[in-house]
C-alpha cells in the first residue's frame, strides 16, 4: 500500500538523487559542448579543421547518439528493473559508475589521444578525439539512463500516488533548476579557464559517485504485489509492450501527454546544446571576467524563475486541475523564444529567458505528473523507455539538427588563435525553436478535452 504522505527520509532521498542526477546531466548537456569548443577545437589548425567536422555538427551528432543510447538503455534496463524488482541496485550502482565516467571525461585531449594511439596527422588526431568524446558521452549516457531515467523515475512512480505527484514534480523541477545553477556557477570557471576542465569533471563526477554510495543506505525498494497474482510474460514481450496498438488505444491520454511534452522538448533542444557557446562567442565574445559575471547573473535569474514558477504551480495546480494554464504556458514559452531571436544583447536575453523558462517549467510539471498518473500499474520501468522516446530521443535528434541548420544558414564565425574561422551558434536558433513550440498546442488541446483525472474512463 503506497502512502499518501512521504517520510522526511524519502523526501531527502528524492531531492538528493534529483539534484545529483541534475548535476551529472547538466554537465553533459551544457559543458561537454563547451569542452569541445574550448579544449578540443580551440587549438586546431586550418589543416585539422579542413579534415574534420564543424563544431556545431559534432555537437549535433554527440547529442543525437547520446539520445539514442539513452532511449535504448532505458527500454532495456527499465524493463529489466521491473523484472528484477530491485530499483535500489540499479539506482545506486548506476550513479556510482555514472560519476566515475564523468570524472574521467576531462582527460580526453588531442595530446593524450595522439600520444596514446601514436597519431601524427592533425586532421586524424582532431577527428579521432572528437569521436572518442562522443563515444565517452554515449557510455556516460548508458550509466545515467540506467540509474536515473529508468530506475529512479520508475521508483518515484512506485512510491507516489496521483494526489502528491504534482507536488513531487514541482519539487523536482525546483531542485533541477538548483542543479543548473550549481553547475553553471562552477562550470563558468572551467569555461573561462580559471580552473581546468579536468578538475571540473573530476570533482563533480566523484561527488555524483558518492551519491550512489549513499543510495545503498538511503533507498528502499517498495513492496511489490505478489508475483503469484501476476500474469507472467517474457522479457521481450514486456520490452515491446508499449508499442502494441491495443496498449496505445487503451492509454490514449498517456500518449497525448507524451506528444505534448515531446514537442516542447524538441523546441528546447533546438537551442539548449548551443546556449553556452552562443553566450561565450556571440553575446560575450571575451573569455574573461565578464563571462563569469554573466553566468552568475543567469544563474540568479534561473533561481528566481524557478521560485516564481514553483509558487505558481503549488498554489494553482493540484491533482484535480493539472490542465491549469497549459495553453497559456505554451504561448508564454513561444513568446519568450521569439524575443530571444531578436537580439544578442544580454539584457534582452535575460528578459526573454523568463517567459521561456516559466512556460516550459509549468508545462513540464503538469505533463510529467500526468504521464506518471497514466502509466499502467506495474509497468513503470517499461514505460520509462516510451517516455524517453518523446522526452529524449526525438528532442535530442531533431532539436540539435534544427539548431545546427539554423547556425549554418546564419554562418556566424569566430577566429581561433590560429586565425581559423569556425561556425558558432546564432540567434536564429531561437526562431526555429519558437516555430516548433507552437505545435505543442495540437496534442495539448485533445488531452485537455479528455481530462486529467485518473479515474476518467476512456
Amino acid at each position: 500500500m503506497i502512502k499518501e504522505k512521504l517520510s522526511k527520509k524519502s523526501w531527502f532521498t528524492i531531492c538528493l538523487f534529483s539534484f545529483m542526477g541534475g548535476i551529472a546531466w547538466n554537465i553533459e548537456n551544457m559543458y561537454f559542448n563547451t569542452f569541445l569548443y574550448n579544449s578540443v577545437y580551440a587549438n586546431a589548425s586550418e589543416a585539422a579543421m579542413a579534415g574534420s567536422m564543424a563544431p556545431t555538427t559534432a555537437i549535433s551528432r554527440m547529442v543525437a547518439l547520446s539520445a539514442i543510447a539513452a532511449v535504448l538503455t532505458t527500454f532495456i534496463m527499465g524493463t529489466l528493473s521491473d523484472k528484477m524488482r530491485n530499483r535500489k541496485f540499479f539506482i545506486s550502482v548506476g550513479y556510482i559508475l555514472w560519476g566515475i565516467v564523468t570524472a574521467l571525461f576531462g582527460f580526453i585531449t588531442t595530446d593524450n589521444v595522439a600520444s596514446l594511439l601514436g597519431l601524427t596527422d592533425e586532421a586524424v588526431i582532431l577527428t579521432t578525439t572528437v569521436w572518442i568524446v562522443i563515444a565517452m558521452d554515449v557510455i556516460m549516457t548508458f550509466m545515467g539512463s540506467t540509474s536515473n531515467d529508468a530506475a529512479f523515475n520508475a521508483w518515484l512512480t512506485d512510491i507516489t500516488t496521483p494526489k502528491i505527484r504534482p507536488t513531487i514534480e514541482t519539487a523536482l523541477t525546483f531542485v533541477g533548476f538548483l542543479s543548473v545553477a550549481a553547475v553553471m556557477g562552477v562550470g563558468s570557471l572551467a569555461q573561462s579557464g580559471t580552473v581546468t576542465y579536468q578538475a571540473f569533471f573530476l570533482v563533480l563526477g566523484l561527488i555524483v559517485a558518492l551519491c550512489g554510495v549513499a543510495g545503498l543506505f538511503l533507498i528502499k525498494n517498495p513492496e511489490y504485489p505478489s508475483k503469484e497474482n501476476e500474469v507472467s510474460s517474457s522479457y521481450w514481450a514486456d520490452l515491446f509492450y508499449g508499442f502494441r496498438p491495443s496498449v496505445i488505444k487503451n492509454n490514449v491520454r498517456l500518449y497525448l501527454a507524451l506528444f505534448a511534452i515531446g514537442f516542447s522538448s524538441i523546441a528546447y533542444q533546438v537551442f539548449f546544446p548551443y546556449l553556452l557557446v552562443y553566450l561565450q562567442y556571440v553575446v560575450i565574445p571575451d573569455n574573461g571576467d565578464n563571462l563569469i559575471t554573466t553566468s552568475v547573473i543567469i544563474t540568479a535569474a534561473l533561481v528566481i524563475v524557478a521560485l516564481i514558477a514553483g509558487f505558481v504551480v503549488l498554489l494553482k495546480v493540484s491533482a484535480k486541475n493539472k490542465a491549469f494554464g497549459l495553453v497559456p504556458c505554451m504561448i508564454l514559452q513561444t513568446a519568450g523564444l521569439l524575443l530571444l531571436s531578436t537580439s544578442t544583447d544580454i539584457k534582452v536575453i535575460l528578459i526573454g529567458v523568463v517567459p521561456t523558462l516559466v512556460g516550459n517549467l509549468v508545462m513540464g510539471i503538469q505533463l510529467n505528473a500526468a504521464i506518471k498518473d497514466f502509466i499502467p500499474q506495474g509497468k513503470a520501468g517499461l514505460f520509462q523507455g516510451i517516455r524517453m522516446i518523446f522526452t529524449v530521443l526525438l528532442p535530442m535528434v531533431i532539436g540539435p539538427a534544427l539548431g545546427d541548420l539554423a547556425c549554418r544558414n546564419s554562418a556566424i564565425t569566430y577566429a581561433n588563435e590560429f586565425g581559423v574561422e569556425t561556425i558558432v551558434p546564432s540567434s536564429s536558433m531561437f526562431l526555429y525553436a519558437a516555430i516548433v513550440s507552437v505545435f505543442v498546442v495540437i496534442p495539448m488541446i485533445f488531452l485537455i478535452k479528455k481530462g486529467f483525472k485518473v479515474e476518467d474512463a476512456e
